[in-house]
């Protein structure tokens, strides 16, 4: 990878990405692409039950800050005190485990008596590149059932009970069904250049947005490409076994025909150390089955993009966008007509 970052003016105004998801891979992937352009949305799901953003959903009846909070410190342009305070994690007394990113965000939440209002306001707090959304304001909680036809409720509860099941995920869904969806996530998407879905946890990090009332028809409908981001390895506890094509299917069962256009997966190899520490858990580099992804009616792109450190195989955040920049303007020129506006080639 070798290319200069944008000037300023190319930076603000480069192409709207529309980043769907949560966790970890979500906020790694802003990292990087927050250097190419001005113009980013993370639209975040808000299932999380479990840890600190748990607490506080069951103590305050706030949705989950967690995911939220992770994607705005991906974003923030502060000092690095700041960054600091974000994310430090309280050891000792009843906030032990507690982020005091997420307190923050409660406070705010109070404040404003609107959890998209704080995220709003934390955003113009942290100066940061873009917008963070979450998916919706409701309350909701995630449901999964299992192939042999077990259900259990709560995001931080399915990994365990998929293990004790030893069975493949059927389906998830949210409760109550089809939650309305943020106005300023569906208007996003309608104006996006490009639409990222992942990486991250399939069942518990990308699906639960596509289940929110409008979200994927809008992703479906939207002329901008769709990309899904494969994950490095599969997941213990939620995608054992599970090929690309696998991870595919299960996006276009919970979502509407039309959702994804392309796939990218990585070429990189895992290290020894992290394959055998990965095999301890039943996770694997995840199988690309070129055949079955093209039987989709889907493309398959190919890259380099994890870290080579670490103690995790993660996307490294610069090779990620790199590639997922070099896709988009592979396929998509940019046409003035009187405003900036990205179309795709016939």
């Amino acid at each position: 990878m070798a290319e200069s970052y944008p000037t300023l003016q190319q930076w603000e105004r480069g192409p709207r990405i529309v980043a769907v998801g949560g966790g970890t891979g979500l906020s790694t992937m802003l990292r990087g692409l927050k250097k190419y352009t001005q113009n980013l949305t993370a639209i975040v799901t808000v299932a999380d039950d479990g840890g600190g953003s748990g607490m506080l959903r069951q103590d305050l009846g706030m949705p989950p800050p967690g995911d939220i909070r992770h994607c705005m410190e991906a974003l923030a342009n502060t000092e690095p005190i700041m960054e600091k305070l974000l994310t430090y994690r309280f050891t000792e007394g009843t906030l032990a485990g507690q982020s005091f990113g997420n307190l923050i965000l409660a406070a705010l939440n109070g404040v404003t008596g609107s959890f998209e209002q704080a995220v709003s306001e934390m955003s113009h707090v942290l100066a940061i590149t873009g917008q963070v959304i979450p998916v919706t304001s409701a309350d909701v909680q995630l449901e999964a059932v299992f192939a042999n036809g077990a259900r259990v409720i709560g995001e931080s509860q399915i990994a365990a009970f998929k293990k004790e099941q030893d069975c493949r995920i059927h389906h998830v869904s949210l409760i109550p069904e089809r939650p309305q969806a943020t106005p300023a996530a569906l208007e996003a998407i309608g104006e996006a250049d490009l639409i990222l879905l992942g990486p991250g946890s399939l069942y518990t990090s990308i699906i639960p947005n596509l289940l929110v009332e409008g979200v994927a028809r809008a992703i479906a409908r939207s002329d901008a490409p769709k990309l899904y981001i494969c994950n490095i390895m599969t997941q213990d506890g939620e995608t054992e076994g599970y090929t690309a094509a696998d991870h595919l299917e299960a996006l276009l069962v919970h979502g509407e025909p039309g959702l994804v256009d392309l796939c990218l997966a990585n070429t990189d190899p895992v290290s020894p150390g992290l394959l055998e520490k990965y095999r301890e858990e039943d996770a694997a580099p995840l199988t690309v089955d070129r055949e079955r992804i093209a039987a989709l009616g889907l493309e398959l792109v190919e890259r380099p993009v994890a870290s080579t450190g670490g103690d995790y195989a993660r996307h490294d955040p610069d090779k990620l966008a790199w590639a997922v920049l070099e896709i988009y303007r592979s396929r998509a020129v940019r046409i003035f007509r009187g405003a900036r506006r990205y179309i795709l080639e016939e």
